[in-house]
């Protein structure tokens, strides 16, 4: 038999796939339907490493498996392709966004491609392409006129090194998500999302889908829902007062001072009633220079400076206390003050320690002259006037009801979840549809006149100003109010990334409609996404912002159901040989394209699923994907065993269906390194026999097929099995015929294994004896001696006793 040719093989089967649009998903919309969803890719210009190929293979597996089972799949791909990583690798290499991105995506394609997946190409989409921001802009407008894109100075996170404000969820320990340079805070314009307004429905309706728990306590932690009571507090001589969120009410009594945040309002307001105010506007400016990440961090030393000349009054007890502003208050959560209870806040306690304010203990059981007492969920109250000895809980509702009742404080709900910020003050993004006009405000572009394109520009590097490049485009930024007529500006800031991949999911289901983002036919036919794959680091940037979108698209009528994807997975990373994240500065990158040229796609494919649990991180490594090259070669060399045979043989019958069962189910729970082992020890059976026949032969290459789908369909064409195997029915199994009908069972003599013989379950002792007495082995051991006595475990030993 000649070698097998992997390249020439591989090179075969995606010219015809292609050539005869083999995955083009069907329009048959009655027939049960199947949609596969993997993550937005970037075209940032490094190409692929092996990590990425295993969520493409992963979901592969299960989507060719789905097309053999009678669904109609949707298995699309296409780009994440405006926004930072590719205008960042644009200005690298001096490249135009436009251009270096197209290069980009027919680099990514390529690579793909090469890897036979089974993806519609045909509804390929690109965030880039004006048919399809054109519909990006139009939610955009539509969360205008419903109110939840405002745009409002506040201070934002700022990268000085991308010169972009960040949303939080872009902002990973202290540093930017993208260039990992350290964040700042500025005091920016900015257009924002309300995605607050969503909070409660993306925490409730997790309990809707089928998310691995993990992110769902992601979500749940990020949102942060809270339960508590504003409580306000006056300041002395003033018609003003702070309004504080705590969680805590039943501690108003042990709050002795309070804090705010350095970009309080209220600085600006009482500035001429600070005695001290240059001093309070110097620590400001430091602050400024922080980022919130920084500000939260517990363990650093606490600063902070009194303002001299305001002091609050305690509600409770209407005790004159101290206000200070302090950076490890933010502004953008809760209220931007609270009140400092330090007896039961280690940060609070080591702030009045420092600057020796009041520490009064309110929940009795600690020591608070060496540190707070803060295991304070369950306990009775002290020194808390008409609380005293009731237990925690009961206290928060009897002060929330005392406060009701005097108008000073109602109960809250709070979450840590803040507004999207979603302007860019970069090139390389949507356009956003609005333009300023003196007279009429923000006016959005008229539908028809959408898309808005970005101009033609020779440089498009940011600013230092943080001003978007786009600014400087005057015959761009110059146009005509939509409402009035009269002079207007566009908005030069453009949308962040995470805009086009918020729906991207839903324009593959119609990727060419002209009249609306997806026809309502095609939406409710394919949504929800029944199973979408995604990285762990993306929990609280695409798959919150694009649950939010899609909630706000249901809202208005677009779409059927309330959660874009019924199942969401997601899986560990493959580590380079070192057990290191892959990375350039590592210098253990392993390129796809080598392993490839090398070994072949579907030795990679079928190595990417073997490797190991498929949710948990692995290293790399070449002798595990030698091995599997191996195996390959093994199932290649299997055409040389095959006999004629329509039916599965006894002795493979009971194998080939735990083989089915095990491979089918192992597949649709993400056990595909098992699913792989389950057909590994198959071969070894059939090797153990000695042969296969046609029937078992169709069936294992089916079974390999979505793993190994080049070979088993060349397998398969040689052996003229008739049609492509693609086309083929996925077998079933009987679960009867799972149960092994014969079995290996040991001789014993005089208590010594002696010989095994195979026997049927349901032998009689006389067969079995028959079968015993028969061995070589056993007959040399009875050789000279009298049997006294036989003992048969049906199924399990046969033992004879002699002397």
């Amino acid at each position: 038999m000649a070698r097998y040719n992997y390249r020439a093989v591989e090179k075969k089967w995606q010219e015809i796939w292609e050539a005869k649009e083999v995955f083009k998903t069907g329009v048959d919309f009655s027939k049960p339907k199947y949609y596969a969803l993997v993550e937005f890719p970037y075209p940032s210009g490094e190409g692929l490493h092996v990590g990425h190929p295993r969520p493409y293979t992963a979901l592969d597996v299960v989507a060719r498996k789905r097309r053999m089972e009678g669904y109609n799949v949707l298995f699309p791909m296409g780009w994440d392709a405006f926004g930072l990583p590719a205008e960042n690798y644009a200005i690298q290499t001096k490249i135009h966004p436009a251009v270096i991105t197209e290069r980009n995506i027919n680099r990514f394609r390529e690579q793909l491609k090469s890897l036979g997946f089974s993806f519609d190409w045909s509804r390929e989409v690109n965030t880039t392409d004006p048919n399809y921001f054109k519909w990006t802009q139009w939610i955009f407008l539509k969360l205008f006129e419903k109110g939840l894109a405002y745009k409002k100075e506040m201070p934002i996170n700022w990268c000085p090194r991308c010169k972009i404000g960040l949303a939080n969820e872009e902002v990973v320990d202290g540093q930017c998500e993208r260039c990992g340079h350290q964040v700042e805070t500025r005091v920016k314009n900015q257009w924002m999302l309300r995605i607050t307004a969503y909070a409660e429905r993306l925490i409730n309706d997790l309990d809707l889908v089928d998310y691995i728990e993990r992110v769902k306590v992601q979500q749940r932690n990020w949102i942060g829902r809270s339960e508590g009571a504003d409580v306000i507090f006056k300041i002395k001589d003033t018609d003003e007062s702070l309004t504080v969120f705590t969680t805590r009410p039943d501690t108003l009594f042990g709050a002795t001072y309070m804090v705010i945040s350095p970009e309080h309002p209220v600085l600006a307001k009482l500035k001429d009633r600070i005695a001290n105010f240059p001093e309070v506007a110097a620590y400001q400016e430091e602050a400024r220079k922080k980022s919130e990440f920084e500000r939260s961090q517990l363990i650093r030393e606490k600063t902070g400076v009194r303002l001299e000349g305001l002091s609050a009054i305690n509600p409770v007890n209407n005790e004159e206390i101290s206000i200070w502003v302090s950076d490890y208050v933010l502004m953008t959560y809760g209220t931007g003050a609270i009140m400092a209870v330090p007896g039961h806040d280690q940060r609070d306690w080591e702030f009045a320690k420092k600057f020796g304010l009041p520490i009064v203990e309110v929940v009795a059981g600690g020591d608070i002259t060496e540190q707070a007492y803060t295991d304070t969920e369950q306990g009775t109250m002290v020194n808390s006037g008409f609380l005293n000895g009731l237990d925690v809980q009961a206290a928060k509702q009897k002060m929330i009801a005392w406060l009701q009742e005097r108008g000073l404080g109602e109960p809250k709900v709070n979450y840590k979840l803040r507004d999207w910020v979603f302007s860019r003050q970069r090139y390389w993004g949507e356009p956003i549809p609005l333009v300023y006009c003196q007279e009429c405000g923000w006016v959005p572009v008229p539908e028809s006149e959408l898309p808005v394109r970005l101009p033609q520009v020779a440089n498009y590097e940011p600013t230092d100003t943080g001003e978007s490049p786009l600014a400087k485009i005057r015959h761009w930024v110059e146009t005509t109010c939509p409402k009035c007529g009269g002079y207007a500006e566009r908005e030069t800031d453009t949308m962040p990334q995470w805009a086009g991949s918020s729906w991207y999911f839903l324009r593959y289901t119609d990727p060419n409609n002209d009249q609306a983002l997806a026809s309502r036919e095609a939406l409710d036919y394919w949504l929800p996404v029944d199973w979408y794959n995604g990285g762990m680091e993306h929990t609280t940037l695409h798959l919150l912002y694009s649950r939010f979108w899609h909630k706000f698209l249901y809202d208005i009528g677009v779409v059927p159901g309330p959660e874009p994807y019924s199942k969401r997975t997601s899986h560990g990373m493959i580590l380079g040989e070192n057990n290191e994240k892959m990375s350039k500065s590592r210098g253990n990158v392993v390129n796809p394209d080598d392993v490839v040229a090398e070994y072949g796609a579907d030795t990679l494919r079928l190595y990417e699923m073997f490797i190991g649990d498929f949710e948990k991180s692995v290293p790399w490594s070449t002798e595990g994907v030698r091995g599997c090259k191996r195996f390959l070669d093994r199932v290649w060399k299997l055409q040389e065993a095959v006999i004629p045979g329509d039916a599965y043989r006894p002795e493979l019958e009971a194998k080939m269906h735990q083989t089915i069962k095990k491979v089918s189910q192992d597949y649709e729970h993400l056990k595909f390194n098992t699913a792989i082992a389950a057909l590994m020890t198959f071969l070894n059976d059939v090797n153990h026999v000695g042969s296969i026949n046609e029937a078992e032969m169709k069936t294992f290459l089916i079974l390999l097929n979505p793993v190994a789908p080049h070979i088993t369909e060349e397998i398969w064409e040689r052996l003229e099995f008739g049609g492509m195997l693609n086309e083929q029915t996925w077998p079933s199994w009987d679960e009867e015929k799972t149960i092994e009908q014969t079995v290996e069972i040991g001789v014993q003599v005089n208590g010594k294994l002696r010989g095994t013989i195979t026997v049927n379950l349901d032998d009689s002792q006389e067969a079995a004896r028959e079968k015993a007495l028969a061995n070589d082995a056993v007959q040399k051991a009875l050789d000279g001696k009298s049997i006294v006595k036989e003992i048969y475990v049906p199924g399990r030993i046969y033992n004879i006793v002699v002397k």
